[in-house]
């Protein structure tokens, strides 16, 4: 089963209001497990954070799915994208969040495609195995489909970069509310 973006933002929005009506404060475990995936998903690793600071500790210790999810968020965060990638191919998930971080694994192998086409002239096959999270071979499949050069003498990636088209750019507004978002954020000294 296919999980798209769109059906996952209004997901998280339906979540949102379950975590905030829940009684006592505190949803089913399902509730927090969908939607920590759900952020990861839409690279919104602030939010994934925050989440994971007001779960309760009890919820912690008796969902390990969420500890498994979060692990993925704190590589996120750090950025380290082999470890991503070794993360959430080496996890075996629930079906709670199983279709939400197949879509998160695919998400970020094609967010980075479009860093390495961006950021360089020339990468190495290995280098280029190990940021997609991918076998060497799978990795030259997926250059090829990407249309871009192999050079086998000096096992080089030569990726082209991407067109204005492919590129998904945020509209203004989505920017500002966001900008508006942190400014806020930070006022309040959280």
């Amino acid at each position: 089963m296919s999980v798209t973006l769109a059906e996952c933002n209004k997901l998280a929005a339906t979540l949102e209001s379950q975590e905030l009506d829940a009684p006592n404060g505190v949803p089913p475990d399902a509730v927090y497990e969908k939607l920590l995936a759900i952020y990861l998903l839409q690279n919104d690793i602030i939010s994934a954070k925050l989440l994971w600071k007001r779960i309760p500790v009890s919820v912690k210790q008796r969902c390990p799915e969420l500890e498994r999810v979060w692990a993925v968020g704190r590589e996120l965060y750090t950025r380290d994208r082999a470890a991503v990638f070794a993360v959430l191919t080496s996890t075996q998930w629930g079906p709670t969040v199983a279709p939400i971080m197949a879509a998160v694994t695919e998400a970020y192998r094609e967010r980075t495609i479009e860093l390495i086409a961006n950021a360089y002239s020339s990468i190495g096959v290995d280098d280029v195995s190990r940021l997609l999270g991918l076998e060497r071979t799978a990795a030259l499949q997926k250059a090829q489909s990407l249309g871009w050069q192999i050079d086998e003498a000096t096992q080089m990636i030569l990726p082209k970069p991407f067109t204005k088209d492919r590129v998904n750019h945020m509209p203004s507004e989505k920017q500002l509310e966001r900008l508006t978002e942190y400014i806020s954020f930070l006022e309040k000294g959280l």
